[in-house]
């Protein structure tokens, strides 16, 4: 008799990988620019795939005819257009199509995140397993927490929500634990959170951090896992973020 199928067996990833990267003084797209001589998009395709993600999606939008090319070789990559950007919500709904033939776990990562580790994604997977859990965050115990945003607990320790650095209280700034950008979501429960997002904030954008919350007030289980190393929060934005990078690399 054969076994069972794991219910990750269907593990699909999204990679966010539409924006420009003004910052970077580059005309190519962010995600493109090198990292020790390679498209830090590969770094973050090899570890997905190195977990044994077998189907990527990539959210794509600025020259994204660039961002096709490199990845074309690659077997089960697929693409998702981004034509305007209206946020990370809004860059995970242009994967519809791909996401309403999955029944297993969603993996979310940006794609300027090249230090993005197998063993996180493995971990994560692993703890999809074990739980019944419709959101799970991979988060990360950051000494200088600055600029991220933070995870709020309650007294049981469990997960209640993401407060952002500039809406956060100064307790609130004082919590080391950061939300990194690294997500997993079952399928269906991530497709009907998003079908609940809002765009009433200030940038009038949708974002991928509400749907945790969203699946929280219906009564879902979501965790928040402090399983990613301290270098996965290293994202590049600048120069001076792709040096430390490189540096770590």
């Amino acid at each position: 008799m054969s076994p069972p199928a794991r219910p990750d067996a269907d593990a699909l990833a999204i990679v966010l990988a539409a924006g420009k990267g003004t910052r970077m003084k580059s005309d190519l797209p962010k995600v493109l620019v090198p990292v020790k001589g390679r498209p830090m998009i590969r770094y973050v395709v090899d570890a997905l795939k190195t977990a044994g993600v077998q189907r990527v999606v990539v959210v794509v939008g600025y020259r994204e005819e660039l961002v096709r090319k490199e990845l074309a070789g690659i077997p089960a990559v697929d693409f998702a257009t981004q034509g305007e950007q209206l946020g990370t919500g809004h860059a995970v709904m242009m994967c519809r199509e791909q996401l309403a033939d999955c029944h297993g776990p969603v993996i979310i990562v940006a794609g300027d995140s090249p230090m993005l580790q197998a063993t996180s994604v493995e971990a994560l997977l692993a703890a999809y397993r074990e739980n019944d859990a419709a959101c799970l965050l991979g988060t990360v115990q950051k000494e200088e927490p600055t600029g991220f945003g933070r995870i709020l607990r309650n007294a049981a320790n469990q997960f209640v929500g993401i407060v952002e650095e500039k809406d956060a209280t100064p307790e609130q700034r004082a919590i080391n634990e950061v939300n990194v950008s690294t997500y997993l979501f079952d399928a269906q429960e991530l497709l009907q959170s998003l079908d609940q997002l809002s765009d009433d904030n200030a940038q009038s954008e949708y974002y991928i951090t509400d749907c945790p919350g969203i699946l929280l007030e219906q009564g879902k289980t979501v965790l928040a896992l402090p399983v990613l190393q301290q270098c996965e929060a290293l994202s590049i934005n600048s120069p001076d973020d792709l040096a430390a990078v490189e540096a770590a690399m």
